[in-house]
Formats: C-alpha cells, structure tokens, sequence
C-alpha cells in the first residue's frame, strides 16, 4: 500500500496526544496522591516475556505525572515499549508517563507494556520515589490469572448458562466479572453465570475476567461465541472468493472513519475478511501500531458497534474491541492483524535476520490474551524483500520464503497468515527479486498490490492511470500492469488461488494539464485533502466525474487537473476479469475512501 503511512501517520501521530487527553480531569497537588504499581507478564517465551505495570490512583486526589522505577538481574532487559518512556542504566530501569496518559483521577488506572529479554522479575520497585505497594521494597500484589474459557450450554431464544475454569492468585480470587460483547453484564462469585433478557436468533461472544482482593483484574479469557435460538439462523459463508479491506487505525481521527461504519454503510456484510493496519516492525520484533487508537481509546455509545458507551475501566477498549463487537455481529468475518506497510517496512531486515524469533514475537503480540479472540491470522505487508521502497532491503533473495515459513511454523495450521506483495510485472523488477514462488506454500494468499502504478511523484507526467488492467499504446513503463504481475506471479509458479486482485478506493492525480488523454505533461500533483496527488473516490466522483476509460479504469480531467480511479463500472470489469483467471478473490485499500453506502465495496461483492 505505497501512501498508506506517509502523511496520514503523520497526522494520526500529531493528534494522538490531543486526543489522549480528552476527559481526564484537572490535576490536583500529587503530595496528597497515594498509588500502585503492580507488575504482571502477560507473556512468556522462554528468551523473553511481554510485562505489564498498572499504576492506579487510589487516594482521593488527582495525579498529575507517574514515574516508575525498578531493577531487574543481569540478563533480563527491555527490549521495547509503549505507553511509556522507558531507559535504563545498567540493571535499573525507569518508566515515565507519555503525554496523554499521565494525569490519573482518583480510582483511575493506566497501563504500559513492554517486550523484555531474559527470564527475570522485577524488584525494588519504586512509584514516584516511595514503594510501589505502600509497603515492601518489591513489587506488589500480582492480578489474578485469565480464567478458562467459558462453555455455554442451555442455550434458548433469550439466555445462555455459562461455566468457566476458575483463575488463579497469589492472596486469593474475589469474584469474577462477565462479558458480553466487550461490556461486563455481571459480578459473580462463582465461577458459573446465566445471562437472561437476550434477542432470538443473535450471536453473542462471552469472555470472563478474575478480580482479586485487591479489586485488581486479571487478563480476560478466551472468548466463546453464542447464537440464541429462535428468529432465523447464523447467516451463510459469502462464498469460495475472498473479499477483504484494510481498515486504518489511524482513520479514526482525522478522518473518523470508525469500525461501526463498516456496519452503517453495509461493507461488513458484504466482505469476509479485515485486514488491519498496521502492526509496527522494529527490533526484529512485531509491535504496538498506535496502542491508543488499538486498544485505549473508549468509543461512545453513537460511536460504538455495540450501540453501548465504552467506560474508562473494561478490560479492552480502543478498535480492538470495536472489531471484537463487529464479530459478535458478523460471526463469520475473519480479521487479520497486518504488520509494516510503506513506513514501518525498514525493521523486517532485522526480522529476516532471526525468523523463528521474529514469528515468536509475532504470536505473542497477536495471541495476547487480552485481545487473542479478536485475530484469525496475520498478514505480513513488506514493501519490498530484496528490493527498495521507503529504504532499499538488502536481506537476499531468500529472506522473504524464511520469514514466511517461520510464521507458518508458529501460527500453525489454524490460523491464517498472508502477505501484501509487490505488483512490478517489468522485466528484473520486484517480484524477480524475493523468492515468493517458494513462499507461497506457507501462505494462504498474497495480496498483490494492483495499484499505485503510476503517480504524480512524477511531477510533470506524463499522465497515466494508477491503476491499469492492461497495457495499452503509450504506457510508461511495460509491465506496470495488473494483468503483467498476475501473469507472472502465475510463471513463477505461485497458484492463481492465491492470487487476490487489488483496488485502490482513491485516485491518484495531477495538475497543470491540458490534455485529456493520457500521456499529457503536468506542473505537479494535484491538491488532496490529506495528502497531495491523492483523493478519495467519495470526493472524486463528483468533484471530478470520469471523462474516459482506458485499460480497463477510468480517468477524468477537469478544468486543469487530470485524475484517474476506478469506478463500479471498472471495479465490476476488473472482478470479471480475476474470475476468468481462477484469482482466489479480490481486497481493496481502504474502506474510508468508499461512499457511505459503500459503492465500490458492494462493486467488488456483487461481481466477485
């Protein structure tokens, strides 16, 4: 997805702190604050571990900043972190609130994590220079451990009695709360619940979290899905072809484009699967995108899939959740968890350098328990293997089949894993410099990235569309074509069944033009709204309407600007045309740049 990251992270990233801010309260005077600091690993490796510390406000006044500070033994160290600033000197390591999450209001609690090397336990910890527990010199009490997962049986049109394996923790287990959905429906002290007043013939997703003596919570479980009976049934699979977008995570702020309009302009019934991006590559390892957007962020009720206001103290928040309400909804959508795209692509030469230790990363992140139900797979978006995008790889030609094969090796045979490939059909272009014949068979399908062929990074043109089913008379470069990287994709000996077609939901353009053909001269990109040369199709197809076709998409020129994108006319010829070649399916980059009742989306259903 060659724009994906550039100005558009740039923005979400500027408007992060601003929004992390949003409804905390005034600071008050820290002196009379009391808090915690509890340490928990939500993961562990063997050769290295995920850690959580929690800070919670438990005076009565607010807190205006938090630091923490503890020692771990030689050998265990932080590797990366988020929600945090986090240094260290020798075996001593400090933590300090970023700016949008350091004020904390009485009872209120934050969290950040990191990814550690080695197998120790912190000590002597410290929470603005007094004890972490108001009492000893380590670490205070543990949270309780994720309860099992829930099994539902009784199930009638309106209830469902749910049992679970009992949690563990050190002092001692208080009582459990249930989820439906994301949102807590009850506290029991049991390890068993009946939940009642429910719609026939909905699905349901159950998970359980574990509250210690503390009032600590622990992990929340796995989840169970569950179908009242009565008023109709699950709805059917949409077919053999797969048909998937990416959703931004970044799009929910300048551009607020939220999960509940997948629901609202009817694409999340018409697609089966999500891609989402992106997932950070650094260090050799998977990492946090954007946590607040991820997982922290609390949506209102008009905002929400579920209709239900998010509340500061659930377990889940942020899109994660709001995707996890969207497959409650929509039981048979599949979400992958897609890590690089164009910005964050640089850190896979590290990764390619220890595949195995990559892919365990990878599946920790992925399988956190926290949000473990919420993602089918993974998608690995590396722009480009062997080949230069952002920055040049010069990891071999081999890397790519290494680090597909690692990831096939640790998620398995369950769980889907993908790729987003390059679309340079031309003669010693990219696709002959990575091994993706021999990495196909650890994939379930590639996404060949059919757009973005041509652009207004060549500023003075010539004019041509970004986006070509074929060659046609005066086309810039050969083979800058979907048909070219099909085919040989298809003469490398990767299956047509794991070949999806690719649509861009956007133009790409120039101005200064004055011929409506292609191949006109142009004095430079024309104006976007977030990004130059680029503008949504929702924009486009009225403020420039097609003027011609040519190679199977459509361009238009108006006044002296010179766009091309496609339309549901072409996206319709474009989908005739990936059946013809026995394509596994078609994707799209992405959802915000449809209509609000998802024109192209349902283009791409309907003719698929």
């Amino acid at each position: 997805m060659r724009f994906r990251h550039r100005a558009a992270a740039g923005f979400a990233t500027l408007l992060l702190p601003l929004a992390g801010l949003v409804g905390l309260a005034d600071p008050a005077h820290a002196a009379t604050a009391v808090a915690t600091a509890s340490f928990t690993k939500t993961t562990d490796w063997g050769t290295g571990f995920g850690g959580q510390w929690t800070i919670k406000n438990t005076g009565s006044s607010s807190i205006s900043s938090w630091t923490v500070e503890w020692d771990f033994p030689s050998g265990t160290s932080v590797s990366s972190a988020w929600d945090a600033d986090v240094t260290g000197a020798g075996n001593h390591w400090t933590a300090k609130n970023k700016s949008y999450n350091g004020t904390l209001a009485p009872g209120a609690s934050v969290s950040f994590g990191f990814n550690g090397t080695g197998s120790g336990s912190p000590s002597n910890c410290t929470l603005n220079g007094g004890s972490c527990d108001g009492g000893t010199t380590v670490p205070g009490d543990n949270p309780p451990s994720a309860p099992g997962t829930p099994t539902a049986s009784g199930v009638t049109d309106t209830s469902v009695q749910l049992s679970w394996g009992a949690a563990t923790d050190d002092k001692g287990v208080k009582n459990y709360d249930v989820l439906r959905d994301g949102k807590v429906v009850s506290t029991v002290t049991t390890t068993s619940y009946t939940d009642t007043g429910l719609t026939a013939g909905t699905d349901y997703s159950y998970t359980v979290r574990a509250r210690d003596t503390a009032d600590q919570t622990g992990p929340v479980s796995g989840a169970v899905a569950v179908h009242t009976t009565g008023g109709g049934s699950t709805p059917p699979t949409s077919g053999d072809k797969v048909k998937l977008g990416y959703f931004t995570e970044w799009g929910i702020y300048g551009r607020n484009y939220n999960v509940k309009n997948l629901v609202t302009s009817g694409s999340a019934a018409k697609i089966t699967h999500i891609n989402y991006a992106f997932g950070n590559v650094t260090n050799g390892q998977c990492a946090i995108g954007d946590a607040y957007a991820d997982y922290q962020k609390t949506f209102t009720a008009d905002q929400s899939v579920s209709g239900t206001a998010d509340t500061w103290d659930q377990p889940l928040a942020g899109n994660f959740n709001q995707l996890r309400e969207l497959k409650a909804k929509y039981p048979n959508l599949k979400i992958l968890w897609s890590f690089g795209g164009w910005t964050w692509s640089g850190g896979f030469a590290q990764a390619a350098a220890n595949p195995t230790a990559f892919a365990d990363s990878c599946y920790n992140l992925v399988n956190d328990p926290r949000w473990a139900d919420v993602f089918d797979g993974i998608d690995i978006d590396w722009e480009y293997p062997n080949a230069c995008g952002l920055s040049c790889d010069t990891s071999g030609a081999a890397a790519f089949k290494n680090v597909l094969s690692a990831l096939r090796a640790k998620f398995g045979g369950s769980k889907l894993v993908t790729a987003a490939v390059t679309a340079d059909g031309s003669a010693g272009g990219k696709i002959e410099a990575a091994d993706y014949a021999g990495a196909a068979q650890y994939v379930n399908w590639y996404n060949v990235m059919t757009y973005d062929f041509f652009g207004a990074w060549d500023a003075q043109g010539p004019t041509a569309p970004h986006s070509p089913l074929t060659s046609y008379s005066g086309i810039p470069k050969a083979g800058f074509t979907t048909a070219d990287a099909i085919a040989k994709y298809k003469s490398v000996g990767v299956p047509s069944s794991k070949l999806l077609i690719g649509i861009g939901l956007y133009g790409r353009g120039w101005t200064g033009v004055t011929q409506d053909a292609p191949g006109g001269t142009a004095t430079g990109p024309a104006a976007g709204t977030y990004e130059q040369g680029i503008e949504d199709y929702k924009v486009l197809k009225t403020s420039c309407p097609v003027t011609g076709t040519i190679a199977g998409t459509a361009y238009a020129h108006c006044g002296s600007n010179w766009w091309s994108y496609d339309t549901p006319s072409t996206v319709a010829g474009k989908m005739s045309w990936a059946k013809s070649q026995g394509l596994g399916g078609a994707f799209f980059w992405e959802f915000s740049g449809d209509t609000s009742d998802g024109e192209l989306v349902n283009a791409i259903s309907s003719n698929l």
